[in-house]
């Protein structure tokens, strides 16, 4: 659905963002875009937003050029952004202004998540915090139904019972028409969500792996002592859990944190385990 092949960004007068990107993205799936602070994540989505223009590559959406911001490409398109303005006017008001824009949107569907996100369609928006204010855009995103929806720290300003809902609410979001990228550094609120992990470092796509191939090669838990040669990555901040190559044991949950640490710290040997070209290397 998303193809994105040689993509090269930089800001005037400043380091190269992002270099040689290559990424394909998926209908059916939701997408943890994760990276440190400064790799490139919020460009990326802007790029496949048509908000930024590729200095050299593209980004197209069914082969359509996303930077050309034809019409037609925008109304499949939805973001969500780390930091916005929103106009004083009602819940209520937002939604009839913005909907026609959106051949997709559900009414229904958008005030059943503002009732959920304990909301009333007659609040204005200039009175709303920080938070709130993110949970109309994210039920106005899931509500508009485009086939690519993009959430830029979609959990930022969120308290902790909102992030689980959020979770929730993005899980029966997606389907096989839908594809759903979420950016973010805090990865463990995408605990349990995502099924694809995507990881910049250095300007350049480190990691690139669905969850059914982590869960297949790695390993993730307190390595025993006659497995020590098998231990990938290890943090003793983490209770002394570990990343290890999985071969025979049975299958862990994916330790997301765990498995963004390692790949930072060696993407070359994980990559290697998961993509099957090593084995008994220790780190």
């Amino acid at each position: 659905m998303i193809q994105i092949r040689g993509l090269k960004f930089h800001y005037p007068k400043s380091r190269v963002v992002l270099n040689d990107i290559s990424l394909d993205f998926s209908s059916g799936n939701i997408y943890g875009l994760f990276g440190e602070n400064g790799e490139g994540k919020s460009t990326l989505i802007k790029l496949m937003a048509g908000l930024l223009f590729p200095k050299k590559g593209y980004c197209q959406m069914s082969n359509n050029d996303l930077s050309k911001r034809r019409i037609e490409d925008m109304r499949e398109v939805f973001m969500v952004p780390e930091d916005f303005e929103l106009p004083s006017l009602s819940i209520h008001k937002f939604e009839k202004i913005n909907a026609p824009f959106y051949p997709k949107f559900s009414q229904d569907q958008f005030y059943d998540l503002i009732r959920e996100f304990k909301l009333s369609p007659q609040e204005n928006l200039s009175a709303l915090s920080f938070g709130q204010k993110k949970k109309v855009l994210i039920a106005f995103g899931v509500s508009a139904n485009t086939s690519l929806l993009l959430l830029d720290e979609p959990t930022n300003g969120l308290d902790i019972p909102s992030k689980s809902q959020f979770r929730k609410i993005m899980a029966s979001a997606v389907d096989e028409g839908k594809c759903i990228v979420i950016s973010t550094h805090q990865v463990r609120d995408l605990h349990s969500l995502i099924n694809h992990v995507v990881i910049l470092g250095q300007s350049k796509v480190v990691f690139d792996q669905p969850f059914s191939s982590i869960s297949e090669k790695l390993w993730f838990g307190r390595a025993k002592q006659d497995r020590q040669d098998q231990i990938i990555y290890t943090e003793p901040s983490f209770g002394s859990r570990a990343v290890l190559e999985r071969l025979d044991q049975e299958e862990t949950e994916v330790d997301l944190e765990l498995l963004f640490n390692a790949v930072v710290s060696n993407p070359e040997r994980i990559n290697n385990v998961v993509k099957g070209k090593m084995h008994g290397t220790v780190i």
